[in-house]
């Protein structure tokens, strides 16, 4: 069974990394680089600080500590946990257009990070944002199997690792609230 599942992981590995062409390189080096993306993702931060009102703020403020853990548990925890050696450094016909990371593989802090800042953008806004959200947190994920830096189960667990993350730091914030809420009530 996990055969099965380890060659269908990296037939899918295969099929993402070698369907390529020179302008989808480009827009994937793109996405999958926070040093490129940072200042867009800063700006938003920054507008749901100043625009953004009570409910921005809160966001805003949540995604410090969500961020912190799922990056911290992925890179620093998961990662040495799993072991998982990246695709380009051990499987043949492997393009590694970026070059070849030589760290862990599992889960991909990309995914991790951001389905978690996803999924509480989504708690919080329920309009249009979950399809922007999740939308950009697929095409990060994507971009990474598609440089051949990690195995479609990296990405796929690791977006699960960070919807569970940000689920319970929702959770903590609900808990926290009620509690200063009842709090300030008694007084």
């Amino acid at each position: 069974m996990l055969d099965a599942l380890s060659q269908i992981d990296v037939s899918l590995l295969y099929a993402a990394n070698g369907a390529h062409h020179p302008l989808l390189d480009a827009v994937m080096l793109f996405v999958t680089d926070i040093k490129k993306t940072g200042i867009l993702l800063l700006l938003v931060w920054l507008g749901l600080l100043w625009k953004g009102g009570g409910k921005g703020r809160t966001v805003a403020l949540m995604l410090l500590p969500l961020i912190l853990i799922t990056d911290q548990l992925s890179s620093h925890v998961l990662k040495d946990l799993f072991g998982r050696v990246r695709p380009c450094e051990v499987l043949d016909g492997v393009r590694a257009i970026d070059g070849c990371r030589h760290s862990l593989s599992f889960p991909s802090s990309h995914a991790v990070n951001t389905f978690a800042a996803a999924t509480l953008f989504t708690v919080f806004y329920r309009r249009w944002v979950p399809w922007v959200a999740y939308g950009l947190a697929a095409l990060v994920s994507y971009s990474r199997v598609y440089l051949g830096l990690h195995y479609p189960s990296d990405v796929l667990g690791g977006a699960l690792i960070g919807v569970v993350c940000a689920l319970a730091v929702v959770w903590v914030y609900d808990r926290l609230s009620v509690f200063v809420r009842k709090r300030n009530d008694a007084k």
